[in-house]
């Protein structure tokens, strides 16, 4: 088995795939947190919609797919956040109706331009999809996420639990919001190719409330969160090609497994307390 594996991961696309999705699990992760406990999870679903919209038509117009995405869906976020703060909307109504008209703009597009696009890898993620300009920018995110959540941990510890407290004592709400909504619509992006717009919103979700079955404390979860998803997606991976089955379909059910061997764990430690 390690010699395959050797074998496996000497292919370039498998290095690819391995990178990308190293480094956008653990920001998916980090971010997750903080929107898991912010009730703003359903964001990762309605960004990653507007993604695939956004790459239907960059695909049928012939232009950078990333490119053109990755402005799109910062812009949508911008807009969730405006329509949320401003009261005109219920957030979840305001996802709703953003993810969906997204996709059915994006299939339209796709079915009046008459482009050959594979629409499944869109949808569920192709490992094959992955090009360098991918590694490239999952290596700049991943980066940036990294070092700007160590630096502004406190400020967004205290934004993601008590936001009317945070702007009574200086901190600015809005900006901290903006960043991390931001900074998620460029990880969905980049994790689209592997994961596809359907299940790229798990990692952010799964790995999250997997860590608060067993961790009390924003720190404790955060690390535990960043662990699992690592875990879960090299394992997912390397699972998901020995059982021949998508890569994406794989990570989700590992990440589903863990969550409830942790919620099984979690039940039986609170029972014996």
């Amino acid at each position: 088995m390690a010699d395959e594996l050797i074998m496996l991961f000497g292919y370039p696309f498998m290095q690819r795939a391995l990178i990308v999705g190293i480094l956008v699990s653990l920001c998916a992760a980090l971010l997750g947190t903080s929107l898991v406990l912010k009730r703003y999870s359903m964001i990762g679903d309605g960004l990653s919609h507007v993604g695939y919209g956004a790459f239907a038509i960059a695909a049928s117009a012939g232009i950078a797919p990333l490119g053109f995405a990755i402005p799109v869906v910062i812009a949508s976020a911008f807009l969730l956040l405006y329509i949320t703060r401003k009261g005109k909307m219920g957030g979840d109504s305001a996802i709703a109706i953003l993810s969906s008209s997204s996709l059915a703009i994006g299939m339209a597009v796709v079915a009046i331009s008459g482009v050959s696009i594979d629409i499944n890898s869109y949808m569920f993620g192709s490992i094959l999809a992955l090009k360098e300009e991918d590694v490239a920018l999952s290596i700049v995110c991943s980066v940036i996420v990294v070092l700007l959540f160590i630096l502004l941990y406190h400020r967004i510890f205290a934004v993601t639990f008590d936001e009317s407290f945070s702007g009574a004592t200086g901190i600015h709400t809005n900006v901290y919001n903006t960043f991390i909504s931001v900074l998620t619509a460029v990880v969905i992006v980049v994790g689209m190719r592997l994961m596809g717009a359907l299940l790229i919103s798990s990692l952010m979700i799964f790995p999250s409330l997997t860590s608060m079955r067993l961790c009390r404390s924003f720190r404790g979860v955060t690390i535990c969160s960043a662990a699992v998803s690592v875990a879960c997606f090299t394992a997912g991976l390397i699972a998901s090609y020995f059982v021949n089955i998508p890569t994406g379909a794989g990570i989700v059910i590992l990440n589903l497994i863990v969550f409830l061997l942790f919620a099984l764990i979690g039940k039986i430690l609170r029972r014996d307390n």
